[in-house]
């Protein structure tokens, strides 16, 4: 026989031949209902603690996904208030710059003095980069 619970073959013989003799053999099934009463007492248990484990954190849980779905709402909400005022900057930027872009064009114009294409690209090359 192999080993069961760190005991071999023989060790259980003896085991079982002991009980033999201390019970008897009309005593053994009434042990073994009751090993099997209690084993299911046991199970039962911790079913039960198992279902208020459940329980109880159940409102944990709750508790915690009411922080989560806060937090990403404020998190949404500051990131929207931070795109918002980006944009804001960037298109004040690129106004500020299409005006100084535009002034200087007048003042090359004025000076009657054509404008480059280098001039121009430069400008243009600026306002995509603002973009």
């Amino acid at each position: 026989m192999g080993t069961l619970l760190f005991i071999s073959g023989q060790e259980i013989i003896i085991i079982v031949i002991v009980v033999l003799l201390l019970f008897g053999a009309d005593k053994l099934p009434e042990i073994a209902r009751t090993m099997g009463k209690g084993m299911r007492e046991v199970r039962k248990a911790t079913d039960e603690i198992k279902r208020e484990f459940d329980e109880s954190t159940q409102d944990l849980r709750k508790d915690i996904n009411e922080v989560t779905n806060s937090v990403r709402r404020d998190i949404n909400d500051v990131t929207e208030s931070v795109r918002k005022d980006f944009d804001e900057v960037t298109d004040t930027v690129r106004k500020d710059l299409n005006d100084v872009t535009e002034s200087v064009r007048k003042d090359f114009e004025d000076a009657g003095k054509p404008v480059s294409d280098e001039i121009n690209d430069t400008a243009r090359d600026l306002n995509n980069d603002v973009r």
